[in-house]
């Protein structure tokens, strides 16, 4: 496993964590030893926006013992007392399934307490209206909830919340269908997409990503929106690429899958190269570096899809992205404009003339 830390926090991430949205058809041994072995393998970040209520109890016979070495998500707006997923801005009903849902995961303390799913503007007043706002916050301030979250599927609505600086993670849908406007969560454009995924860079949020593999779609050419499978560590690498992510949350069926997505660690450059959906975006991301690293190895040893980022958080007013740039082995003044790197890029990005921009950008700094 590998780890990034939560910029507002101690804490080290798995990179890969675990979502429950399919968990929960399973019965509760099987969800308690796919938990256990999430653990024994590194996994230590837990999403319980589940499908199911049943996973639940589950959860907490398997962390029983281990809950100071996982962290839990959990959303004060999906409702399960019901037996049933739920989604509610009801200020009651929300406090009564934040008690149902610690009571079974039997814990006293929340580690990211989630304003959950919020995708409209209006959504966001009757949060505020009703009191749910005020309430994890109150819940900040005694303790209970380590951090504040936000979950959602719009950039607007996001940026929105990120105005109010509440918040140290948000969990977003992040894979390249719905980046590329492909979709039933392709929520704003890839200016809109990318600047919120920059800005979380720039302020120190973390992202979760939720829907990876874009609910299936993605892994079937007969799905696909672009005709064309991907594969599993295809989408992760692409998710882990982006600014600002922290971790990804693939939802796991049982152990069979939890060992399928291990298998990234050790799968090697090749499998994890997405440079083919290059061949399907849209105009506007014509051009444009997305850090897939394709262009590598460049002879000069430059990390070509690190400097772009560098240079795209800084531009973005990121005051680290300098610092980090100027700490690389390589920087862009060792580039020799060899064009090895424009003829590799599957987006047809000029990255000679970029690096050559790059260059002069941070040597004035």
């Amino acid at each position: 496993m590998e780890y990034r830390k939560l910029p507002r926090g101690e804490e080290q991430i798995g990179v890969i964590g675990m979502g429950s949205s399919a968990i929960g058809m399973r019965n509760e041994k099987e969800i308690i030893e796919t938990v256990r072995a999430a653990v024994e393998n590194g996994i230590n970040f837990f999403d319980l926006a589940a499908g199911h209520a049943s996973c639940f109890p589950a959860y907490g016979k398997a962390l029983n013992d281990l809950r100071k070495k996982v962290y839990l998500q959990i959303h004060f707006g999906a409702d399960y007392t019901t037996g049933e997923y739920g989604w509610t801005t009801n200020l009651d009903q929300i406090k009564r399934s934040i008690d149902w849902q610690m009571n079974n995961l039997k814990t006293d303390y929340i580690d990211f307490g989630f304003i959950h799913c919020l995708d409209e503007r209006s959504d966001l007043r009757d949060y505020e209206k009703g009191g749910a706002l005020k309430y994890i916050l109150d819940l900040k301030a005694q303790g209970v909830v380590r951090h504040i979250g936000l979950s959602s599927h719009s950039p607007e609505t996001a940026n929105s919340v990120l105005d109010i600086g509440i918040v140290d993670m948000l969990m977003f849908s992040i894979n390249p269908g719905y980046d590329y406007q492909k979709g039933e969560y392709a929520i704003g454009g890839v200016s809109d997409r990318t600047g919120l995924y920059q800005r979380c860079e720039k302020e120190g949020v973390g992202i979760s990503v939720m829907k990876p593999f874009s609910g299936g779609q993605l892994l079937d050419e007969k799905t696909s929106p672009f005709k064309k499978a991907l594969t599993k560590y295809q989408c992760i690498q692409y998710a882990l690429d982006r600014p600002g992510v922290l971790t990804v949350l693939p939802g796991f069926r049982g152990k069979k899958d939890l060992e399928d997505i291990l298998g990234f660690f050790s799968a090697s450059a090749e499998e994890k190269d997405y440079s083919v959906i290059g061949s399907f975006t849209p105009e506007d991301a014509k051009g444009i570096c997305v850090y897939c690293n394709h262009c590598r190895p460049c002879p000069q040893g430059l990390n070509i899809g690190l400097i772009n980022k560098y240079y795209d958080l800084a531009k973005a007013g990121d005051k680290l992205a300098a610092e980090h740039y100027k700490n690389l082995e390589v920087t862009a003044e060792s580039c020799v404009q060899c064009g090895h790197c424009d003829k590799r890029c599957p987006f047809h990005a000029n990255q000679s003339a970029r690096i050559k921009e790059i260059a002069a950008y941070f040597g004035d700094r």
